[in-house]
């Protein structure tokens, strides 16, 4: 069976990838690039992260929370400020309401916990990208 059909109508849809942890980091980019979507970078820290989103111009940003350098919350609002268009949805282990509350506080626009990223994601990557 191959990968499966483009979440996002426009293709391809260009996501960057935020996430201290390189396995995690290189297996979630591996899948979106099956699912028909463009990983257009890797970021292995928030300042990292807010970097390339200014160089790269991504649609989507899948975001970890916890970060070495600068924190998920900081880099979504950096983000967000420069790049008003683009997306972020967090992915992360924590499911605190209050982490949840700082992240949408900072902008983003979605939130999905790691184990429920297989079941979530996908909706998740569809609303960030209608909103």
């Amino acid at each position: 069976m191959g990968p499966s059909p483009p979440l996002h109508p426009r293709s391809p849809l260009r996501v960057l990838v935020a996430d201290d942890q390189p396995l995690f980091l290189e297996s979630l980019a591996t899948t979106l690039e099956l699912d028909g979507l463009d990983v257009v970078g890797k970021a292995h820290d928030g300042r990292e992260a807010a970097r390339l989103a200014r160089l790269l111009l991504p649609d989507l940003v899948l975001m970890d929370l916890d970060m070495p350098v600068m924190d998920g919350v900081e880099a979504t609002l950096r983000i967000r400020e420069t790049l008003p268009a683009a997306r972020v949805v967090i992915v992360t282990g924590s499911d605190s309401a209050e982490d949840v509350d700082r992240a949408r506080r900072a902008g983003a626009t979605g939130y999905v916990t790691k184990d429920r990223l297989a079941a979530d994601l996908g909706a998740a990557i569809l609303a960030a990208a209608a909103a």
